[in-house]
């Protein structure tokens, strides 16, 4: 093909090249393209003469800016790291009732100590605090020990049936596993503790209530509300550690409970214990 033909169906000059039949055209690129091209290169060429952008053997490129991210980053957490040591220093100082008076103290503790609770917290305690099977309900259910601040990071600090020396103790005995009630008796007892805090729930014959006198009462009290002298939970309300239903509560009475927290001492600092009880006594406030 002679340079300079002109294609018959699209009136364009052809460029000589022949493949298979198939000329090519001489189009131009399109002026658009070309104009977004130029555009890049001018981009380019200012961003690399302004900015950070090219390596040389032991450094890089400053840029005329004199922008540096790792800079911006590392003053960015000074001033982080400032803001906390003010924050946490007066969470150290100051009393749970002062810090509960201050507003700009308390945004700290449910901001902070909604993230320290999550990270360390919910997978046991779900992330609001109301629990899973097995591990009780934080937010709303009375707590064993009491449930002012310090009392809270008392617990926290120590743990339940853990390691630490002072750890508290929580324990119910195998009534049926050990012997010392039938298994005629436990459904009795059963059914009257379940009729505490559901009142369709009947003892058939009454007897329940006796043998609670005579078994459980010396820990759950005589009102079955608990004491928290002893960590023993209030069989009254409709919170179960473990579930409410029959079975569950059988097994129970039948083999025993022995909870387990773990002690939190050592693990996070005596600033972040203080902060996750005034979190968790807030959290217990406002649900």
């Amino acid at each position: 093909m002679e340079l300079g033909e002109r294609d018959p169906h699209t009136g364009k000059m052809t460029t000589g090249h022949e493949w298979n039949g198939i000329k090519e055209l001489d189009t131009p690129v399109p002026g658009p393209v070309l104009f977004f091209l130029g555009v890049t290169i001018l981009f380019a060429i200012l961003w690399t003469t302004l900015m950070p952008a090219w390596p040389t053997v032991t450094d890089y490129t400053r840029g005329l800016l004199g922008v540096d991210q790792r800079t911006t980053v590392e003053a960015s957490i000074t001033a982080a790291a400032a803001e906390r040591a003010e924050w946490s220093a007066r969470l150290a100082s100051e009393d749970f009732a002062a810090i509960a008076a201050d507003a700009g103290l308390m945004t700290v503790v449910r901001e902070a100590g909604n993230t320290l609770f999550g990270d360390n917290c919910a997978a046991c305690h779900g992330a609001r605090g109301e629990g899973n099977i097995g591990y009780p309900n934080i937010a709303r259910a009375p707590t064993l020990w009491g449930d002012d601040p310090a009392t809270i990071l008392e617990t926290i600090r120590v743990g339940i049936n853990s390691a630490h020396p002072e750890t508290r103790y929580s324990q119910m005995p195998a009534f049926g596993r050990d012997q010392m009630l039938q298994q005629d008796d436990i459904k009795r007892v059963v059914a009257f503790v379940r009729g505490l805090s559901d009142p369709t729930i009947d003892d058939p014959d009454s007897a329940g209530a006796q043998i609670f006198a005579d078994n459980c009462a010396s820990c759950h009290g005589a009102s079955a509300e608990g004491m928290t002298e002893g960590g023993t939970p209030n069989l009254t309300d409709t919170f179960w550690i473990y579930g409410g239903g029959a079975e569950t509560v059988f097994t129970s009475v039948y083999y025993g409970r022995q909870g387990h927290m773990p002690t939190w001492e050592g693990r996070l600092s005596q600033t972040d214990l203080k902060l996750l009880a005034a979190y968790v006594h807030d959290l217990r406030s406002h649900s």
